[in-house]
């Protein structure tokens, strides 16, 4: 289940309008939030750090792009995580 961004607005930033890739994107939503998660050692919610929930969008955007390519890579996303990696993160500072 998605912790930082909606079906809805992964599907927005993808621009998939049909339900018949609803399970394919929830599946790429809960992997890329893992990553994500991993990298910066935090837990993902809906009030997560925009850097972080953009993080999570661009990989499922390249995962779902390039669907025959394996696991896209840290670096694709690596200056949004940067910041957050940091313990103690607050949103604006």
């Amino acid at each position: 289940m998605p912790l930082s961004i909606t079906l809805a607005e992964a599907k927005a930033f993808l621009r998939v309008v049909d339900a018949g890739e609803d399970d394919l994107v929830t599946l790429l939503i809960d992997a890329a939030e893992a990553r994500v998660a991993t990298a910066v050692d935090q837990v993902l919610s809906p009030a997560s750090p925009a850097p972080l929930r953009l993080a999570v969008l661009i990989l499922v955007a390249h995962a779902y792009e390039h669907r025959d390519a394996g696991e896209p890579s840290l670096a694709l996303v690596e200056p949004w995580l940067a910041p957050c990696e940091r313990q103690g993160y607050e949103p604006g500072s």
